[in-house]
C-alpha cells in the first residue's frame, strides 16, 4: 500500500489528502459535505480547514462495507 494511504491512528486531515482518498473533485465533496453525505470539517484557524483521521476511516470504511463508489 503507498505511503500516502496510509492514516494515523487520529490527528487532521486537510482537503488535498482527504481528496487522495476519496478521488472526487473538490465541488462534489464540499456538496456531499453540504448535503450530509461526507463528515463535516473542523476549524483549526480562521483559514484552516481540516477533517478528523477518524472521521475518514469510518467514511472508507462505510463506502466498502457499502461496495460502492463514491460519486
Amino acid at each position: 500500500m503507498p505511503s500516502a494511504l496510509i492514516l494515523p491512528e487520529t490527528g487532521f486531515l486537510r482537503l488535498p489528502d482527504v481528496l487522495k482518498i476519496i478521488p472526487v473533485s473538490r465541488s462534489n465533496w464540499w456538496d456531499g459535505v453540504r448535503k450530509g453525505r461526507f463528515p463535516s470539517p473542523i476549524k483549526l484557524s480562521e483559514r484552516c480547514t481540516a477533517w478528523r483521521v477518524e472521521d475518514i476511516r469510518t467514511l472508507v470504511e462505510q463506502l466498502a462495507a457499502a461496495g460502492r463508489e463514491v460519486a
